[in-house]
C-alpha cells in the first residue's frame, strides 16, 4: 500500500501536502482502493471556505457514496476540474494526478495534529 512519507493524513482518509500556505488535499490510496471504481466527484466552487471536520464534497463509487472530510480551514483557491471528466484518475493517481481541492490554510496549527505516514499506516492496519 501506498503511502508516501512526505504527506499528513486524517482518520477519515484524506491526505493533505502542504506548501507555504496553500494545502493540497486528496484522499488515500487505501480509501480509493475500499471505494472501488470511482464514478464522480463532486467538489466545491473555487473560493468558498471550508472548515475542518466539514464536509466539502462527495466521491461516487460503483457501489457507495461518500463525503469528502475538510481537514483543515482556508478557502478554495483551486479544484482538480480534471475529475469532473475523468474521475477515475482518483483511483489510479490518488497522490498526483488524482487530487482534489488547493485550500489557503487559515490555520497550520491543524497540520501538526495529522497523523504520520507511519501513524496512519497504523490505522488503517
Amino acid at each position: 500500500m501506498n503511502i508516501p512519507a512526505d504527506l499528513k493524513y486524517t482518520k477519515e482518509h484524506e491526505w493533505v501536502k502542504v506548501d507555504g500556505n496553500v494545502a493540497t488535499i486528496g484522499i488515500t490510496d487505501y480509501a480509493q482502493g475500499e471505494l472501488g471504481d470511482i464514478v464522480f466527484v463532486e467538489l466545491p466552487d473555487t473560493g468558498a471556505q471550508i472548515e475542518a471536520g466539514s464536509t466539502f464534497g462527495t466521491i461516487e463509487a460503483v457501489k457507495a457514496v461518500s463525503d469528502l472530510f475538510a481537514p483543515v480551514n482556508g478557502s478554495i483557491v483551486e479544484i482538480n476540474a480534471a475529475l469532473d471528466e475523468q474521475p477515475e484518475l482518483v483511483n489510479q493517481d490518488p497522490y498526483g494526478e488524482g487530487w482534489m481541492i488547493k485550500v489557503t490554510l487559515e490555520n497550520a496549527d491543524l497540520i501538526k495534529e495529522m497523523l504520520s505516514s507511519e501513524q496512519y499506516r497504523d490505522a488503517i492496519a
